[in-house]
């Protein structure tokens, strides 16, 4: 079941609590062009503030909640965002 366009709700929640407004440049510190790269930064991030952040019954769940997270899809969407921004200030429109 698709949720706003994402593939879950899971994707969706994570992508706008965790990643909007934010690049593959943001999250890599340099270009990726790689979304099987970045996917794995993402899930990385994402692992890692609930390491920091939860403890207990309320860290499980959400690690569980990250397990349905499309990784990829988020990584791509990052992708082609910056890609369209490039093309963008390149044609002068930003």
């Amino acid at each position: 079941m698709s949720y706003n366009g994402w593939k879950n709700y899971a994707t969706w929640r994570v992508n706008l609590e965790l990643f909007d407004g934010m690049t593959a440049r943001d999250i890599s510190g340099s270009y990726v062009n790689s979304p099987f790269e970045l996917r794995d930064m993402l899930r990385e991030q994402a692992e890692e503030l609930i390491e920091q952040q939860s403890s207990g019954t309320a860290h499980d769940y959400a690690l569980a909640f990250l397990s349905d997270v499309d990784w990829l899809e988020i990584a791509d969407h990052l992708i082609s965002a910056e890609s369209d921004r490039e093309i963008e200030e390149d044609a002068g429109t930003v």
